[in-house]
């Protein structure tokens, strides 16, 4: 389960890289938390070492806030316990939920560099010049062609239109 806390009202589709937070006439984007756990699925389901379809992702908004656009049914805004429960199926046995949980602990027992060097990851991934930390791919140095920059250089995915990350230089 990811936990958001989020207030106001916030939309954004199934397949868009970010969705929108809309505080007080302002707009934040945040990323989309559906594909944060599409990533966190695959990789926890090979370190676990179990298929995908055992994984069962829930975003939980908590706080005040309201959906402005359709979500999935594995986002939801109150009682996450109750939603939990409703899978009523025994997909695992208790001894293999008990070896998955000895790896897990084992792991957690290790987190402590782990994070330190996730961290650092992140960093460089956000402060890289030549890498999109939004989807992996190359930023090429463009011009804007209209607006307030006109004319000025500014880094952009090379996979626009599908990924508008920029940076200015």
């Amino acid at each position: 389960m990811k936990l958001k806390t989020r207030k106001d009202g916030f939309f954004g589709a199934e397949n868009q890289a970010k969705w929108t937070q809309v505080i007080y006439r302002n707009k934040y984007s945040f990323q989309n938390p559906l594909r944060q756990t599409f990533r966190q699925k695959k990789i926890l389901s090979q370190f676990l070492n179990i298929t995908e379809s055992l994984i069962f992702p829930v975003i939980y908004f908590a706080g005040n806030c309201q959906f402005k656009t359709e979500v999935p049914l594995n986002v939801i805004r109150s009682r996450p316990a109750k939603h939990i429960k409703a899978y009523k199926s025994t997909l695992l046995q208790p001894e293999e939920v008990e070896s998955l949980i000895y790896i897990i602990k084992q792991h957690l027992a290790q987190s402590v560099l782990r994070k330190k060097d996730h961290l650092r990851s992140l960093k460089q991934r956000h402060a890289s010049f030549t890498t999109c930390p939004h989807c992996g791919n190359q930023l090429v140095e463009r011009i804007a062609k209209r607006g307030l920059r006109e004319g000025k250089a500014f880094l952009g995915c090379a996979s626009y239109p599908k990924c508008r990350f920029t940076k200015d230089i």
